[in-house]
Parts: C-alpha cells; structure tokens; sequence
C-alpha cells in the first residue's frame, strides 16, 4: 500500500480539523489550536498563508482616508505566562514591539490594552513591564481583568501607576478606564487568591459578576469631562467593550448604557478596546467602537449579539499560532474619529476607515472574509 505523504496528511489532517471547528466552544478552540500547531511543528510543515505586505499609508488611503492630524500605535492582550512555562506568547509580544519599533516615522504614542499577563503574577508582569521598557516612543498602558485578579492589582500599580487616568494630545481628550470591574463573589465563598483569578480569567463560568466600570469610576469621568467642550474630539480606551456583545463570555460591560450617557453630549466619541482578540466595530449614536487585535491568540466571534458594523477577519488558520494575531495603528484625524488599521501577522493589513463608521457602513466597506467565523 503507497504511503501517503507528509504533505497529503497535513492537508487531510487540515480538513477535518475545519469540519471540527463547527462544534466547538471557545474554550476548547484554543484547546485544538495549540494541539494542531504542535502537529504542524512535529511534522516539519509551514502551514499556507496569504501575507502580501501593505504599507498603513497604502491601506488607509485604499479605504478612502484623508490625510490624519497624527497617529499612534498598539499593543493588546499578551497573557504571557512565566518564560520557562510558555516562551511563544513572549516572542509575540517581542514581535510587537519591533513592529512598532520599526514604523518610519514613529507613532506618537504606544497604547497597550490590557491583559499583559495571563494569571496576574508578578513575575508575569514584571517580564511584560521589562519587554516594553524596549518601546522607542512613549507608552501608555490599561489594565485587563489577567493582570488585576490575583492582588487586587497592587503589583499593576506599583509598575504602571494608577489605572484611571487621562490626557490632552493635539486638540484630543484620552481617557483610559478600567471597565473590568466586578462585585465580590470570592469573600462569602472563601477563594484564595489564585482561585479568585482563575475564576475571572475563566469568563464564561457561572460563578463571577459582569465587568462594569462602576460608580466611582463613572463620577470620575463626570468630573474629567466637565471642563470640555461639547464639539472636544474625546478618544476613551476600556479593556471590555462599552456595550453589551455577549454575556456568556463576558464580553460585555454591564454599566455601558450609564457611561454612554456621560459622553453622549460630545459630537464625536471613540471607544477602542482589547477584551475580544478580534477585528470588532461598532456605532451607538455618537460612539464609534473598535476593538483590538490580540498578540496571544484569536477568538472565535460571539454566537450572537455582533454588532451590524462587524466586517469579521477570515477565519483563523488552527494549525497556525499567529493566525488572526497582530497589533497595529490608529490614525487620528482632526474630528477625533479614526481610522483602525489592523496589522494582521500573517495577512494583509485591513483598514477601518473613519468613512465606514461615520456613514453607518454605506462608504469604505473593508473587505469582507473569504472564509467566515464559525
């Protein structure tokens, strides 16, 4: 009987990993995506991908773009684990680092977006801290629930300071809110610490509370906007989505509609966000959201609850690690709406115009997925 060869095997092998997909839940997604990679590996095989190298500039001004006020790069949702325990989510965020280290010009800032370390440890995130002291251009960080749950973020702040903050850059208002807020579900039950964290880092068990920014946070913003112009360009950074996308898996922020409301006064808002490891967009009103791409691992799209603005990335490639991973750029313009572009690794850059938003998806549609989400 002819042997089949490694080649024909990887493909078959491929395949029905594919028909597989279907059936599975987030959790055990990223279950199968480690296990294929490590097949890939084993096999010696460098899996296909469609990488043709786009310049930002070249992707912005093909999504019908004019010229931006200024730009800044990111960075999102690392989880790295201890060298020693998992070293390709440390090469990935060295990756990206270098990305941004490598744009001509440089950005005008450096945004991380939360979720630096994956069980809130401190040599988790003081490994994290030490890779990006190696950004060139200023950097600006958000807290993620990884890095909070296991201390109550005493070693966050100890590294990055407070995570409630805000600035002024070039005629914009930024604000960066930590939206991974949640009522105490550990103190009655008696959870350790690390059983706290990995509660929170679990998302979709039964157990834990909504994210929420809470009301001490929302009077903050109060406050923080009150001295500003209704016509301001205000840019807000949270690490969930300030709207309610899928409960299930937490991804969601339970308090949204109320933080909506305090910026409902300006002409124009953006909201980016991590969280969703994923090309997300979204418009309540006044409100223009983006998410962030991950440097760890893709998600799969929520069931249900996608915003009508969502263009999803093609699906990711299991049997390829960086798949669907990537950091990027936001090109501010002079109305304070932006257009994301996404730095997918293995693929095409994809820009979201600010066109795209701004007319409710009828001008500067990106391109659609050749192959959609499950």
């Amino acid at each position: 009987m002819k042997r089949k060869s490694v080649e024909t095997e990887y493909m078959e092998d491929r395949a029905a990993l594919y028909r597989s997909l279907a059936k599975l839940d987030r959790r055990s997604f990223l279950k199968v995506s480690a296990a294929a990679a490590g097949a890939v590996l084993a096999k010696g095989l460098v899996p296909p991908h469609s990488f043709a190298p786009v310049s930002v500039a070249q992707g912005a001004e093909a999504a019908g773009a004019d010229k931006p006020a200024f730009r800044f790069a990111y960075i999102s949702d690392s989880h790295l684990y201890e060298r020693k325990i998992n070293d390709r989510f440390v090469r990935a965020l060295l990756r990206a680092v270098e990305d941004v280290n490598a744009l001509d010009p440089q950005p005008d800032f450096v945004f991380y977006g939360g979720d630096l370390a994956q069980l809130g440890q401190a040599a988790e995130l003081e490994l994290g801290a030490q890779i990006l002291k190696s950004v060139k251009a200023p950097l600006k960080m958000m807290v993620g629930e990884h890095d909070w749950y296991l201390d109550m973020g005493e070693r966050w702040r100890k590294l990055f300071g407070k995570p409630t903050y805000s600035w002024d850059h070039k005629g914009v208002h930024f604000v960066v809110l930590m939206s991974v807020m949640e009522r105490d579900f550990w103190t009655k039950r008696g959870l350790t610490p690390m059983e706290r964290m990995t509660t929170v880092a679990g998302l979709d068990n039964g157990m834990q509370s909504p994210f929420m920014v809470g009301e001490k946070q929302r009077q903050w913003l109060k406050n923080d906007l009150s001295r500003l112009a209704d016509n301001t360009p205000l840019i807000v950074f949270s690490h969930s989505p300030l709207y309610k996308l899928y409960k299930n898996w937490n991804f969601w922020t339970d308090d949204a509609e109320e933080v909506q409301a305090i910026l409902k006064r300006f002409e124009n808002v953006v909201v980016i966000h991590g969280h969703t490891h994923q090309l997300l967009t979204n418009r309540i009103g006044n409100i223009h959201f983006h998410g962030l791409l991950s440097t760890a691992w893709p998600w799969p799209y929520a069931p249900q609850g996608m915003p009508e603005l969502t263009i999803q990335m093609s699906r990711p490639d299991p049997f390829n690690p960086n798949d669907g991973c990537g950091d990027g750029e936001v090109l501010v313009h002079v109305d304070g709406l932006i257009d994301k572009v996404y730095n997918l690794w293995n693929r095409n850059p994809i820009t979201v115009a600010k066109g795209y938003t701004a007319s409710s998806g009828t001008k500067c549609i990106p391109p659609k997925p050749n192959r959609p989400g499950y």
